[in-house]
């Protein structure tokens, strides 16, 4: 590494350290390969970590055996690279933010006579369409708020049935249906629902008295739901309401760090008031470099098809590469922006507002001592990262025939059915079909990111079988097999008890049946395994009803598996020329099998 180190090149560039297994530690980029790299070490009796390194960084380089690099063409080529790399392979060193990628938005159509609030994580076509948020976790309370508030059309499909439902009877709906309210009434509804959004004071007001009334009359129920939804919408206001002087859209990315804890907030101004914020608790590292998470923060946050892009960044720190940020954002996003830290007026007051509220979060999680429950996970299984983000692989199949792999993903704890992917796989047996459907599962992080563990239904096997998959495309991801316990050769589920074994790179790990954790991770290779056998049940069905229609149509059991293993579905096979056939079968019997799949039967 010493040879690499002294003849790198005096060009931009990204870098890769690696340890001793391989295994990717850090990615960084530079405007000289040469000078940054340099850097990090002190060329004295070998090759060493230079003294002036953070603790997090020194430890970094300690492990580090190995160095690749990448030229490119400029400093802004090295940022889009590198953040492009980190997002696919998450490094162990690098600030990995861990957060959803999107934010949820309100949004109406104003172009529609009657139009509705609805919900959205992507831009919506039309040109009419108001957003507002984006929000964390309030917009379902706001929504159900605006709805419980105002007489608005409350379901999607009311305007089609042409006759006043029960919500009209209720006074929820005005019924506009049966014309029973004029479009320019209707549109006064909906701009006094549209200021009260963006007033969430006067909101919780209007949903505090409901909640008083609902408690007069002995309606408990309701008056939990109304308290419920009120602190839903208080907890997104972690900034008070403010006002500026212009009606102003931009958002505000705020950076605290305190010893081996940061705090990043994310604060959203719209119409020159803060809609929402959410924030993000960076635990567990030293040395925190800013620059870094501000980098991760803003190419997290912005991307193609959000549904709202504010004219202007602001930041409370200064960032050495904010002109190339902004550039690579514009390439990304299709939009120019404009990222600035204010030195003086109410943006900058804002900025320090910010800062002093992620100060007080951290505060706040710093005095919550106790371990999550993914943390515990994490220090069971010895992983490098706190696992979140879990995919869990599972494969089926009957003697080798139809066969196919799920994917099943689980963030936070709950399972997220937008990420499920099934697989045909073309292989027999169950070694070689796992190793298809991992490395079909690899070659996608360029689009859909790696998560933080995989967890494989199998033995020590199929886990060493997904390290080494990983570590051909250069993932750092934690793996995590689960196998029922065998006696005398077979599985065993004693009544009462589940006795499964994990394995993990340190070993196999035999836990207590009525352990948590090992319940939770039963779960999740329990959903991958109902939804794999479900889908090998519907292939298996599709092909025996195939092989139905053309036994129908006259053919014989051995031309209908020839047909199927050859263009493996039945669409394939009907619309095949007879040149094709041809080629599988003699003259004869290739005309026959082209008449009978061209005939009236099929």
């Amino acid at each position: 590494m010493l040879n690499t180190i002294k003849n790198l090149p005096d060009s931009a560039g990204i870098y890769q350290y690696f340890d001793a297994n391989n295994k990717l530690l850090y990615i960084g980029k530079a405007k000289s390969l040469k000078k940054r790299v340099k850097s990090y070490f002190r060329f004295e009796e070998g090759l060493l970590p230079a003294p002036n390194l953070s603790p997090r960084i020194y430890k970094m380089i300690s492990e580090t055996k190995r160095l690749e690099y990448l030229l490119v063409e400029s400093e802004h080529d090295a940022l889009i690279l590198e953040n492009s790399l980190i997002k696919q392979l998450k490094p162990k060193y690098n600030i990995l933010l861990r957060d959803d990628k999107t934010y949820p938005y309100i949004y109406i159509d104003l172009s529609q006579d009657f139009p509705r609030f609805e919900t959205t994580r992507k831009l919506v076509k039309g040109s009419h369409v108001k957003y507002f948020g984006p929000f964390s976790s309030s917009h379902k309370a706001i929504l159900e708020a605006l709805y419980m508030l105002f007489p608005l059309v409350q379901k999607r499909g009311c305007l089609k049935d042409k006759k006043a439902c029960l919500f009209y009877q209720i006074g929820t709906c005005l019924a506009p249906c049966e014309a029973k309210v004029s479009k320019e009434k209707y549109k006064e509804i909906v701009q006094n629902a549209i200021n009260l959004i963006n007033d969430k004071k006067q909101m919780i007001k209007r949903l505090h008295v409901k909640m008083m009334q609902a408690s007069e009359l002995l309606n408990y129920e309701e008056a939990s739901r109304l308290r419920d939804m009120q602190n839903a919408i208080k907890n997104s206001m972690h900034v008070s309401q403010i006002d500026l002087a212009k009606l102003e859209d931009f958002d505000i990315f705020a950076v605290y760090v305190e010893g081996k804890s940061a705090c990043a907030l994310r604060l959203f101004i719209r119409e020159g008031r803060v809609t929402s914020s959410t924030h993000t608790i960076l635990n567990k590292a030293e040395g925190f470099d800013k620059e870094e998470i501000y980098e991760r923060l803003l190419f997290e946050y912005y991307t193609p098809d959000i549904p709202y892009l504010a004219k202007n960044i602001l930041v409370a720190d200064e960032l050495e590469n904010q002109e190339i940020i902004a550039q690579a954002l514009k390439e990304r996003c299709g939009h120019n922006f404009a990222i600035q830290t204010p030195k003086i007026g109410d943006k900058k007051s804002l900025c320090n507002l910010a800062l002093k509220n992620a100060k007080e979060l951290l505060s706040l999680e710093k005095n919550e001592t106790k371990t999550t429950f993914f943390e515990s996970l994490q220090n069971l299984l010895e992983l490098d990262s706190t696992p979140f983000a879990i995919e869990i692989f599972d494969n089926s199949h009957l003697m080798g025939e139809a066969s196919v792999g799920a994917v099943v993903a689980c963030k936070n704890g709950k399972f997220v059915k937008s990420n499920y992917r099934h697989y045909h796989l073309s292989a027999k047996d169950e070694y070689s079909q796992m190793r298809e459907l991992l490395s079909e599962r690899a070659k996608r992080f360029d689009k859909e990111a790696a998560p933080d563990l995989w967890l494989i239904d199998g033995g020590e096997t199929l886990r060493s079988l997904a390290e080494d998959i990983l570590q051909s495309v250069g993932a750092n991801v934690d793996t995590v097999a689960i196998a029922k316990e065998k006696i005398d050769a077979k599985a065993h589920r004693a009544k009462g008890s589940a006795n499964d074994i994990l394995y993990t790179k340190k070993g196999r790990l035999a836990l207590s049946p009525s352990d948590e954790r090992l319940q939770f991770l039963q779960r999740l290779r329990d959903e991958a395994h109902r939804f794999a056998i479900t889908f090998h049940r519907k292939t298996r069905q599709k092909k025996i009803n195939e092989s139905s229609i053309l036994k129908t149509a006259g053919l014989n059991d051995a031309v209908i598996k020839k047909l199927l293993d050859f263009f493996g579905t039945y669409e394939a096979i009907k619309s095949a020329d007879e040149k094709t056939l041809h080629e599988l079968f003699p003259k004869r019997t290739a005309k026959k099998v082209f008449d009978a799949i061209n005939g009236q039967n099929l």
